[in-house]
């Protein structure tokens, strides 16, 4: 494996220095990493992060290869920053079994671009009613350490305390999308002001809430782990942070796009902005900016969700929900939380490395950048700005909500345990620099 010199790097935005990078981890940091033979990355004025990992990601394969394949959404992650990706079950077949889940983690190890650790789904077919095999997925290959029906809501109390009970077993964690199935029929936006005047039917932010509420309690009764996926509201928010007040375990998400967008973008029924939940009000993105910073929501998650042409590229009554993120994720955090004051790259590297590593269970990632721990790292320039075009992406799809808008900050650089995926903002195949 070749060795590789960072010079003039900032690890965390500190103070510039230069990183040996070296079988696999990191070898020397300072005046001890120069040394001769090294393959040099001018890194001046770049911020070092560990590599980013996604609690949360739509792979599609197997069954929607339309919309996205293991190899195309990893080369999409690669490029984003992110070295492991948690891939959802919502599949065909659905992931509830051990070979399913195999199989989406050996297509993960074969493309060979980021590590993909496959969620477990909490339900058989994710019908809500009888708990899949939650144990064989856990002691599969795919070591599965993270369950979620997303898409939809175990929305049964019994199922939900059930499945809670179950992963403690092997230090699992239940990640719930929470919605409300009766208080959101046939609901197409956020319910407010803007719903009522553009006549589409509404989506309460208390069927999010109320679902997170009784989990919470759930998750305490029991004496398990409890993750939220896609936090969206204030109402949430101030939840969860009662519930960690209160010692309860439980950690939650924020999206790029609920950090950015609000539901003023639906006005122009454009279904690049329809997702599922939806984007909210002015008011629930300043909450949610908020929780981030202070430490009550603990990652930003993707909700990577590519989908096909047709699937979009229609009214938005018929149009599919969800939005790709995976290209665009850090510098939306870049624009809403760090050129914003409201966080700095280390606060940057907690929520979207080490927290999501920690809640995953997932070795070897979202480590500190430090002599002898894994060189799985991301090199950001911070000042760069660029011009999201979905079509020169490398995810399968186009239906990112910021196509035509200028965001701040490039991932010059990727190492997955001191591979370059990515050099110079371009994917770098196996065996190259290797």
């Amino acid at each position: 494996m070749t060795t590789h010199l960072l010079t003039g790097a900032r690890p965390l935005g500190g103070e510039p220095t230069d990183v040996l990078l070296a079988d696999g981890v990191v070898a020397a940091i300072g005046a001890e990493a120069r040394r001769p033979g090294a393959h040099v990355v001018a890194a001046e004025g770049l911020v070092l992060l560990p590599g980013l990992v996604d609690l949360h990601t739509h792979l599609r394969e197997p069954g929607r290869e339309d919309a996205e394949t293991v190899e195309s959404g990893t080369r999409a992650a690669a490029l984003g920053g992110f070295t492991a990706v948690h891939a959802m079950a919502n599949t065909t077949p659905t992931q509830d079994t051990a070979g399913v889940v195999e199989q989406v983690w050996r297509l993960g190890r074969d493309a060979g671009w980021c590590d993909v650790h496959p969620v477990g789904a909490v339900t058989v077919g994710l019908a809500g009613e009888r708990l899949a095999e939650l144990s064989a997925m856990a002691r599969s290959a795919a070591a599965v350490r993270v369950f979620s029906d997303d898409g939809k809501c175990v929305h049964d109390p019994v199922v939900m305390r059930r499945a809670l009970e179950y992963v403690k077993a092997f230090d699992g964690v239940v990640a719930q999308h929470a919605q409300e199935p009766r208080l959101t029929e046939g609901a197409q936006m956020h319910e407010g002001v803007v719903s009522a005047e553009l006549g589409l039917t509404g989506w309460p932010a208390v069927a999010e809430e109320a679902v997170i509420a009784r989990d919470v309690l759930l998750a305490e009764h029991v004496g398990s782990r409890l993750h939220v996926l896609h936090l969206s509201t204030a109402g949430s928010v101030e939840i969860v942070r009662w519930a960690k007040a209160r010692g309860i375990d439980v950690t939650a998400e924020v999206t790029p796009h609920h950090l950015m967008l609000t539901d003023e973008h639906a006005r122009g029924y454009d279904p690049r902005f329809k997702v599922n939940p939806p984007l909210r009000t002015a008011d629930d993105v300043e909450a949610v900016r908020q929780g981030l910073a202070d430490g009550t929501i603990d990652t930003v998650g993707t909700d990577h969700a590519p989908h096909p042409r047709e699937d979009k590229d229609c009214e938005w009554a018929a149009a599919a929900f969800g939005m790709t993120g995976l290209e665009t994720a850090l510098s939306v955090v870049q624009a809403a939380m760090v050129d914003t004051g409201r966080m700095t790259w280390a606060d940057v590297a907690r929520v979207m490395s080490t927290a999501p590593a920690r809640i995953g269970r997932v070795p070897g990632q979202g480590r500190p950048i430090a002599v002898g721990e894994p060189a799985n790292l991301t090199l950001v320039d911070p000042h760069a700005r660029r011009l999201v075009v979905p079509e020169q992406q490398a995810t399968a799809s186009v239906n990112s909500p910021f196509a035509g808008q200028e965001l701040p900050g490039r991932v010059v650089a990727t190492f997955l345990r001191g591979r370059p995926t990515v050099l110079d903002g371009a994917l770098v195949p196996a065996g190259v620099h290797a």
